[in-house]
């Protein structure tokens, strides 16, 4: 079946860096958009990113554009969101799904706290 697991979450300093990893089966990687989502305490669901299948094409949302950086991985069948210069208000759960929207399958998650 379909399955999406992410990693890579944990505490970091405000300016630090992390980078999340979203490990695929179940489904033909290279087939489809790939996006991450966060959800911030008390607040929505914030799309952040998608990469197309090919790996040539992304875009960001206006709160992370500069900072974040999306890639994959055919091989590893792995989307990875690489994201610097952190702020407190990126703490979020963070989650990758399986379309440029941020719908669709998704992972349970991996949490970021960005706290001095």
């Amino acid at each position: 079946q379909v399955r999406l697991v992410e990693s890579g979450g944990g505490l970091v300093q405000p300016g630090g860096s992390l980078r999340l990893s979203c490990a695929t089966s179940g489904f033909t990687f290279s087939d489809y958009y790939m996006s991450w989502v966060r959800q911030a305490p008390g607040k929505g669901p914030e799309w952040l990113s998608f990469i197309n299948p090919s790996g040539d094409t992304t875009m960001y949302a206006d709160s992370v554009k500069g900072r974040f950086t999306v890639s994959r991985d055919k091989a590893k069948k792995t989307v990875y969101l690489e994201m610097n210069r952190l702020r407190p208000e990126d703490t979020a759960l963070y989650w990758c799904a399986r379309s440029s929207r941020g719908t669709g399958p998704r992972g349970q998650g991996t949490r970021v706290t960005v706290s001095s």
